[in-house]
């Protein structure tokens, strides 16, 4: 089988580097004493020896003991200061992946340190029961000519893994996952490309004392089987407030899903902790292109934010550009799943051959158990470029986790595109925001709501629902319910908000129909 190379664009690595650079630096808070400390046990990192499912829990446990150290760097002097077309003109070898001449269902490659990844990153096969280290070693790179000379063959660890397998075709190993950067890992769907990026931890998102990005500083990836389509990988992650234990068992596909068991050891009371985090990227669409000119119509990796809560309601939330910081909170109690989807599929939409928008990934986070309350919390930073990942979504427990305690929980990705629809059911295919045409001085502002049966009821057309629309300020008008033959049996919903002195807006769109078929409550946040 051949298998396809990976190519690094300059928002993925610059993305997942810069928040590398915030992790490593939250080491130097740190006293020495702390480093030696965490030396004694990260030192059995990845090591030679026996392995369970407990080994990595048992070594996460004993590093929350001791004040977090951030891995010291192995970097090489001729190293340390990479442009990132130096990085990435260093590539790994094809033929040295492990489990290249196998016979197995995947194969795992390696990233060279550098760059702004300069920490060490440990990794072990697993075969058998026991993991044996993976050293570095410069015979298993190609450096181009843009890298400097004099590399020395001395073990300074990775900067990450992949795994490549037969994804789209059976006789190709095209790239199914990446961990690269803190604790972000990408994934995707047969047909697809990357876009949104998972976390394995979220900390003080949007706090004003900044963030804390929790590393992933060892894995242990388990030999597949023959003729298996799953593949296992074990990972700590570790940083001032927690140590973690997490395992993921990957199963490439579409969807690509990932069932993720976890356990933390927080050092510190887990007060502002997120849960299954996504980070994508809104730059502008339909419902926000104030002050766009792009010949696109749309650019985003994720268009709206998709939840069943508690109750099985289905809500869609538009995500937006917001001018001013925006973080929304969605109470709820044993939620049944969210996430940040790519809805629009149409190349029409976005019409940007190089970036394929309308390819990238939703990313489905389903809670294994009772998740307790909380909230799902959707955060959207403004941003003036499409290299920024400025949306994130996370699960936040409505407790905090007590430091010295151990918190497990467990949840399933799924990469690819929505989840399964009921039929029948009542989806928002689109939302548009524009001026109102009633005044051209008028603050108010006209939106336009679609909805559709993804599946429909054979023979059993929706029936003309009622449409009610709530506003918490302001005043709406002018409500409007018609047929949207363009959707098949869609219904298009019209109406005008008048925000009067508000500045910030919370809207509500409910479809009801007389045979009580399933709709998605539409919510919006507009803002000034």
């Amino acid at each position: 089988m051949t298998e396809t190379p990976y190519k690094i664009t300059r928002r993925r690595l610059l993305a997942s580097a810069g928040a590398f650079v915030a992790a490593a630096a939250i080491g130097d808070l740190y006293p020495d004493q702390a480093m030696a400390q965490a030396t004694n046990i990260a030192a059995s990192l990845a090591t030679d020896g026996p392995f369970t499912r407990s080994t990595v829990a048992e070594i996460a446990r004993r590093l929350s003991r001791v004040p977090f150290a951030a891995p010291a760097s192995r970097l090489p002097d001729v190293l340390q200061n990479l442009t990132y077309d130096q990085y990435r003109d260093i590539r790994f070898k094809s033929a040295a992946s492990v489990w290249a001449n196998d016979g197995l269902p995947f194969k795992l490659q390696l990233f060279h340190p550098g760059f702004y990844f300069k920490e060490p990153i440990e990794v072990a096969i697993v075969k058998d029961g026991q993991a044996k280290h993976l050293p570095y070693s410069t015979n298993l790179f190609d450096f181009g000519p843009l890298v400097p000379k004099g590399i020395p063959d001395e073990d300074m660890g990775f900067a990450g893994i992949r795994v490549h397998g037969p994804i789209n075709k059976p006789d190709y190993f095209d790239e199914v996952l990446v961990f690269q950067g803190a604790s972000y890992f990408r994934s995707l769907g047969k047909g697809q490309v990357y876009g949104i990026s998972a976390r394995g931890l979220a900390l003080k998102t949007a706090e004003p004392e900044g963030e804390e990005f929790p590393i992933f500083r060892a894995f242990w990836v388990e030999t597949p089987v023959q003729q298996g389509d799953t593949i296992v990988l074990h990972a700590l992650l570790d940083s001032p407030s927690a140590a973690g234990a997490y395992r993921f068992t990957v199963r490439p596909g579409y969807p690509t899903t990932m069932d993720v068991e976890a356990t933390l050891f927080p050092r510190t009371e887990l007060t502002k902790v997120g849960l299954a985090p996504g980070t994508s990227m809104f730059f502008f669409g339909a419902n926000d292109r104030l002050g766009v000119d792009d010949f696109r119509p749309e650019v985003h990796d994720s268009d709206g934010l998709l939840m069943v809560n508690g109750r099985g309601e289905r809500l869609w939330r538009p995500v937006s550009n917001p001018t001013t910081l925006q973080i929304s909170a969605f109470v709820d109690a044993g939620p049944r799943g969210f996430g940040l989807m790519q809805r629009d599929r149409v190349f029409e939409t976005y019409q940007d051959l190089e970036a394929v928008y309308e390819r990238r990934p939703s990313l489905w986070v389903e809670p294994v158990g009772d998740w307790g309350q909380g909230a799902v919390t959707l955060v959207e930073i403004p941003t003036n470029s499409e290299i920024h990942d400025n949306i994130v979504a996370y699960w936040q427990p409505k407790d905090p986790i007590p430091a010295g305690s151990e918190y497990s929980f467990a949840y399933r990705l799924s990469w690819g595109g929505d989840p399964n629809f009921v039929p029948g059911g009542m989806v928002v295919a689109g939302t548009r925001v524009g001026r109102s045409t009633l005044d051209g001085d008028s603050p108010a502002r006209r939106f336009v709501i679609d909805f559709f049966p993804p599946v429909p009821l054979e023979g059993k057309p929706a029936p003309e629902p009622k449409a009610t629309v709530t506003t918490s300020k302001g005043k709406i008008s002018n409500v409007v319910l018609i047929p949207n033959p363009k959707l098949g049996e869609g219904w298009r919903v019209n109406f005008e908000l008048d925000p009067e002195d508000a500045t910030l807006v919370e809207l509500r769109t409910v479809l009801q129909f007389p045979d009580e078929r399933p709709a998605e409550t539409w919510v919006y946040r507009w803002t000034a």
